[in-house]
């Protein structure tokens, strides 16, 4: 008989930090990953780890900013997911860098970016553990109104993500 347990991951995210989560399938991923995001955006930081989930199992790393590969190893050991990867980023933001991500060969599924709270569904087998999803931020308490919504769009002009 098979059975399993669910549990529910805090990760850490610190202030001005944002936070890629996804799964991949290959070893390479973390050169490939490492390369994808140097050249994705000046000045980025970040830090990587991938959970390996054959031969030596170990979780592999890499990065340019110390405290946040750092940060990708403690949360990937947290995760302990056969496949996954996490990312720290800081001075980029995850709308730099998620469609390269997302051509990435080896990556299968993006489950967040975020600088929110959040949390990872673990699924755990006698086999090993999976993603099951996460919860990213807190539930909504409410409708946009006329004055919300010119705060939006305000605010992506003033950042200068959109014209006019």
């Amino acid at each position: 008989m098979n059975s399993f347990k669910i549990d529910i991951i805090n990760i850490d995210v610190p202030e001005n930090t944002n936070v890629i989560i996804g799964q991949s399938h290959f070893i390479k991923t973390v050169e490939d990953i490492y390369e994808t995001l140097i050249t994705s955006s000046n000045g980025i930081r970040f830090g990587l780890a991938f959970c390996e989930a054959s031969g030596d199992r170990l979780i592999r790393f890499d990065g340019n900013d110390e405290e946040l590969v750092q940060l990708s190893i403690k949360n990937a050991q947290k995760i302990g997911a056969g496949h996954t990867f996490i990312i720290y980023i800081r001075n980029a933001w995850p709308i730099n860098v998620l469609n390269s991500l997302k051509n990435v060969q080896e990556i299968t599924t993006i489950f967040c970016a975020t600088a929110n709270p959040l949390q990872v569904i673990i699924i755990e087998t006698n086999q090993g553990r999976g993603i099951i999803g996460v919860i990213d931020g807190f539930k909504p308490v409410g409708i946009e109104d006329a004055k919300k919504k010119k705060e939006r769009i305000d605010f992506l002009r003033k950042i200068g993500y959109k014209r006019g």
